[in-house]
């Protein structure tokens, strides 16, 4: 088991804050907008590590997941960090994208998405939540793929098409292009739709809602209802990510 203590400073790109069994986890860069990053120590390696520790720590009740600003996640560096990328760097992304992922299905408490702007990068993650209230401000894109030449795999080749159908999220990956907050409300993936300014407040309203049921009855549910998106993982993500990787390395030459 984990505690707040033991894990609070461990992620320069990742904020916590806890009341009364909410725990609130802010992605940032810098205290700014949150970049994503597959460097050594970047976020794409602290969030699966953050994921499983929060998973094991009993006092978390119900999660908020937040960025910072004006976006949730919506700008990237896709360097190495000087890091060669070779099969062995492959292996290391291989590896951390399936704890991406799956340490966040293993959370056993529900997760509540405040996405306080646009979503263009790994928009998964606050996806994945069991509950989504949107900034009017908000878009969801996967812009980390296809535009730039890559596979769209990662687990979003396995989770957009569950939440769109084959056909609207096959164009969705393909063409990188953009679902407002209001048509994502529509389409029934965004329970909720608020001024940017009261999203993160939004979330805090639901979570001490939330909080008010008991704890075992919040943790099975989470459970019962990831159990189909977690058969889906298991059986594609390794295999999206691998084909992915040979598409890089297509590009690269190699």
């Amino acid at each position: 088991m984990h505690d707040l203590a033991s894990y609070q400073d461990s992620y320069r790109n990742i904020r916590f804050t806890r009341s009364d069994g909410i725990l609130q986890v802010q992605i940032h860069q810098d205290g700014a907008e949150a970049v994503w990053a597959a460097d050594r120590g970047g976020i794409h390696e602290q969030m699966g590590d953050a994921f499983y520790r929060i998973g094991h720590d009993p006092e978390n009740r119900i999660i908020i997941l937040t960025g910072t600003g004006s976006e949730f996640l919506a700008r990237m560096n896709s360097g190495a960090g000087g890091e060669p990328m070779d099969t062995a760097y492959w292996y290391r992304i291989f590896k951390e994208a399936r704890d991406l992922l799956n340490n966040l299905l293993e959370i056993d408490m529900p997760i509540i998405a405040a996405v306080n702007g646009p979503a263009h990068v790994h928009a998964e993650l606050a996806t994945l939540s069991d509950i989504v209230i949107a900034s009017d401000t908000a878009s969801f894109a996967d812009k980390a793929h296809a535009p730039g030449g890559v596979v769209p795999a990662d687990g979003v080749h396995v989770w957009w098409q569950m939440l769109l159908g084959p056909n609207r999220a096959r164009h969705f990956l393909l063409t990188g292009s953009e679902i407002s907050a209001a048509e994502a409300k529509v389409l029934g993936f965004v329970a909720e739709v608020v001024p940017q300014d009261q999203v993160v407040a939004r979330a805090w309203e639901v979570a001490r809602e939330l909080a008010k049921k008991p704890t075992l009855m919040l943790r099975y549910s989470r459970v019962s209802m990831v159990q189909r998106i977690k058969r889906h993982m298991l059986d594609d993500l390794g295999y999206g990510l691998m084909l992915e990787g040979m598409g890089i390395f297509g590009l690269l030459g190699k």
